[in-house]
């Protein structure tokens, strides 16, 4: 495989988050301050940039902040972003080598936080519109967005690095359109399918070679499949690689139905069985099966935990301080995604009632619990403009990784060519094939005293590294290891 890296422009449009590393003793963004103790937070000024790309920056920018994507009113008008997180949230990755990868659908943005070998936290982000449901490994990442499900690939080998520092660099390789059906959750199934919650039109789908959709299962109340978001159909557990469980707001089948249900009427449905297994809900997301049980957030009160089957009753573990949509689990923890309120206030929910007797304020971030006792061991948020998360996943064996979005120049001119053609001996082209560095841009961290981004000269082009790597090294795709041409619908 063959690797060409183009140096990018820089007219990409603003970012909330660029690409930043976040150290365990002080910040490291331009103009960074950190807080005394141990938990760290990174500052920056209010910096909105038209200069920003969207990946591997050409040098390290202040946090900055955009205009929320979506419609909501708290806190768009911020200009400023500040994350702050827990002291050893490094040391649990690093420890585990581990990344995680969580999206945020009202800013458009898929998130990486990893660990980097300088000790410092990493965390990269690049735009996909409306970006929701996403699974993935060392491999591959699945992510579904607002009208597309995109397959991206890491193109490097085990022994290659990108910009001296990322081990993995995801590519992506298929947009495979669905059109607006309010795409929520995805997974794999064992055979290479892709199969997605379909909110709008309230099924379980997969893929189609010609056409937007193909509906698997819905519920038994739903008599039809129409574009009315009936019960507002959300989250998907996958058990040994088929779809399994989904979780719903209500059984309503009106359009909109859900929304007069949010208190209570919440359900967890048993595909296999059309068989209710949980009622009683506050508009549950994320059902997992974990350790043999089956796990939800019962986002509508603000509470992680399991379904006990014979009672078909809830029985909470761990109280988050937001609405929770997204869950992962690794050893005795569980990872979640928080969410404030869209409208100041969580109206109609027990969560804006514990909240308020608890004198705490909503959250945005993400959080890793204790199992054993509901503790919260490790923690990043984000304050400002980022105001809402929607799903998370663990990527194991992942220390560093970087993505590059299609909004990106790089998307145009970074090109990896898959080992075929004998190639010829005197190709100066391909002279450095045996290196195990790849240049994605230019990467250079900015200091505290370094002008910003405006104030630099734009550097010169970087020359391209042509790298070749061993072919299918590392070719097992998530959980259901689905094959890079299965994607369902064969592009």
């Amino acid at each position: 495989m063959k690797l060409f890296g183009k140096q990018k422009d820089t007219d990409m449009g603003e970012t909330l988050v660029d690409e930043a590393d976040l150290d365990q003793d002080a910040g490291d963004l331009s103009q960074a301050s950190t807080k005394s103790g141990p938990n760290k937070e990174a500052k920056s000024e209010a910096k909105s940039s038209s200069e920003t790309p969207d990946t591997e920056a050409t040098e390290k920018t202040p946090v900055s902040a955009e205009k929320a994507a979506d419609q909501t009113k708290p806190d768009s008008d911020k200009k400023t972003t500040n994350i702050s997180f827990s002291g050893d949230l490094y040391g649990f990755l690093a420890s585990r080598n581990i990344s995680l990868a969580f999206t945020s659908y009202q800013t458009g943005i898929l998130y990486l936080l990893g660990h980097g070998l300088d000790r410092k936290l990493s965390l990269h982000q690049a735009r996909y519109p409306q970006a929701m449901g996403v699974v993935g490994d060392g491999a591959r990442i699945y992510l579904a967005s607002l009208n597309q499900i995109i397959r991206m690939e890491n193109v490097l080998g085990p022994n290659q690095i990108a910009n001296e520092k990322h081990d993995k660099v995801y590519v992506p390789r298929n947009f495979q359109t669905t059109g607006a059906v309010d795409l929520h959750e995805i997974g794999v199934t064992n055979e290479g399918k892709i199969v997605f919650i379909n909110t709008k039109y309230s099924c379980l789908c997969e893929l189609s070679l010609k056409h937007s959709f193909k509906p698997i299962w819905k519920p038994s109340f739903i008599s039809q499949i129409v574009p009315e978001d009936r019960c507002h159909l959300n989250g998907l557990a996958m058990v040994d690689g088929q779809p399994k469980y989904v979780s719903a707001v209500c059984r309503s089948d009106v359009v909109d139905g859900w929304r007069d249900r949010r208190h209570d009427g919440g359900i967890i449905i048993d595909i296999e069985t059309d068989e209710i297994v949980a009622e009683g809900l506050s508009m549950p997301h994320s059902p997992r099966v974990h350790d043999g049980k089956l796990w939800i957030a019962n986002s509508g009160s603000g509470e992680i935990g399991w379904i006990d089957e014979t009672s078909k009753t809830f029985k909470p573990v761990a109280f988050c301080p937001g609405f929770i949509r997204g869950l992962a689990f690794i050893d005795g923890y569980a990872i979640v995604t928080l969410s404030k309120p869209r409208y100041k206030r969580f109206d109609g929910l027990q969560l804006a009632e514990t909240l308020e007797k608890k004198d705490a304020d909503p959250w945005c971030g993400v959080q890793v619990i204790s199992l054993a006792d509901g503790s919260v061991a490790h923690w990043i948020r984000f304050d400002g403009a980022i105001q809402e998360f929607f799903d998370v996943c663990v990527l194991p064996g992942v220390r560093d990784a970087l993505t590059i979005g299609p909004q990106t120049a790089e998307f145009n001119s970074f090109i990896s060519i898959e080992p075929g053609l004998p190639q010829p001996q005197n190709a100066e082209a391909l002279a450095d094939t045996e290196s195990p560095k790849v240049k994605v841009g230019d990467d250079k961290t900015a200091s505290k005293d370094d002008p910003t981004p405006k104030e630099k000269a734009k550097p010169p082009k970087a020359k391209a590294a042509d790298v070749a790597s061993k072919p299918k090294s590392d070719a097992a795709g998530p959980k259901a290891q689905a094959k890079t041409q299965k994607d369902a619908a064969k592009t």
